[in-house]
């Protein structure tokens, strides 16, 4: 296999550490993603002492990505998509990258892998930090990452700091992610993505609750706090009293009959998502069609109200995970989504690791609400190598010190 098979176990070891590595780094470049997944899987070829398909077959989760990516080939069976276009829903098939790299990892490799993904991290947000302060630009343009993407990882990585907070016991360390996730939650602020930041501030008020199991004062307490935080940041970044000064705008454009704005355009979409779903409930209208669907259909609908929204704005996905699953496979998509979400959290779950499997669920299904967030950019597999880390270190974690009747 292009000389691989004359390797030594030491340089086919040293292969697939890179592999890993550039893959952590390289994952934050969309444009190499071909060439990572094709190296992850020469490396999972490689190494005989990976776990085998058949074995991750055993976990929920790997079923459940499988189940999904397999019901949207299936759906191109009953859609009447041309082969040319961008085709987005194949951004799902991402999900696959974890089951070769989740079969890399080992106690060996854990820390060369966590030591990638800090460092990609870090690149982009020092980056981003530059580009914010220093450029008064939102996102990070350097990396072509809009300030949605930005204000996304932000989110994710404000959550995972609070997770790890709440589950240390040193008050030192506690301390210091608790104050690593405000400052990531405050340049969050600066980024003009309302749908991100309302989910990372539902999701750690969600965590919170869970962790430290409240009662119904103490919560109140907390959700004051927390409102207190986000309307001092909310004061503080200029970004965020313009797109709410926005949202009101689009709200009064949309009394108007005119959608050809941020919220209105949103509305539009999940509209005609839930009429199209109404027609073909069961099975959708097969994979790759919700684009072409949305643009055939607003020349009629209610009369052509949103006749004009695709030529305001190219007709890409329907800005929720649910509606765009519906679309394309209806019932079966929607419930295969269901299943992937209850797969991911019992992933965790499984492995003693109940709130940051709480954490990321919730994250997904709010950010979802509000975006694509499935097919969304690098998110998705951020999430995904995340996951393989956290499950893989706690593994080992219960291997070294099991716990005894």
């Amino acid at each position: 296999m292009l000389g691989f098979d004359r390797l030594t176990a030491f340089q086919r070891e040293l292969f697939i550490r890179s592999v890993l590595i550039f893959f952590c780094v390289g994952l934050w470049f969309g444009s190499l993603y071909t060439v990572l997944i094709i190296l992850l899987l020469i490396a999972w070829q490689l190494d005989g002492d990976a776990q085998t398909f058949k074995e991750l077959l055993k976990e929920p989760f790997v079923q459940a990505i499988i189940i999904l990516c397999s019901g949207l080939l299936l759906g191109l069976i009953w859609s009447e998509t041309s082969l040319t276009g961008r085709h987005k829903w194949a951004k799902y098939l991402l999900l696959l990258t974890y089951i070769p790299f989740m079969a890399l990892l080992n106690k060996q490799r854990l820390p060369w892998v966590i030591g990638a993904v800090i460092a990609g991290y870090c690149l982009i947000l020092f980056v981003g930090l530059y580009a914010w302060y220093a450029e008064q630009e939102q996102g990070v343009p350097a990396f072509d990452m809009t300030y949605l993407t930005f204000s996304a990882m932000l989110g994710i990585g404000s959550i995972v700091f609070i997770c790890s907070a709440c589950m240390c016991r040193h008050k030192m360390v506690q301390a210091v992610y608790s104050v690593a996730a405000l400052l990531l939650l405050y340049l969050q602020f600066h980024q003009g993505a309302r749908g991100f930041l309302l989910a990372t501030l539902l999701t750690l008020v969600f965590v919170l609750i869970n962790h430290f199991r409240l009662t119904l004062r103490t919560v109140s307490i907390i959700a004051v706090a927390l409102a207190l935080i986000a309307a001092i940041f909310s004061y503080a970044s200029p970004t965020i009293q313009n797109r709410w000064v926005q949202a009101r705008l689009d709200l009064e454009h949309m009394q108007q009959g005119n959608y050809n704005n941020s919220i209105g355009y949103r509305i539009a979409l999940w509209d005609v998502g839930i009429y199209g779903i109404a027609e073909k409930p069961i099975l959708g209208h097969g994979t790759g069609m919700p684009e072409r669907y949305f643009d055939q259909t607003v020349v009629h609908y209610k009369n052509g109200i949103y006749a004009d929204l695709p030529a305001f704005q190219t007709t890409s996905h329907y800005h929720n995970d649910w509606i765009e699953m519906g679309m394309q496979l209806g019932a079966l998509g929607i419930v295969s989504l269901l299943y992937l979400l209850w797969a991911w959290y019992r992933t965790f779950a499984r492995n003693q690791l109940i709130l940051p499997g709480i954490a990321l669920v919730i994250f997904v299904v709010l950010s979802g609400m509000t975006e694509t967030f499935l097919i969304f950019a690098r998110m998705p597999v951020l999430l995904l190598v995340i996951t393989a880390i956290v499950v893989s270190w706690q593994k080992n974690a219960m291997q070294s010190y099991p716990r005894y009747p």
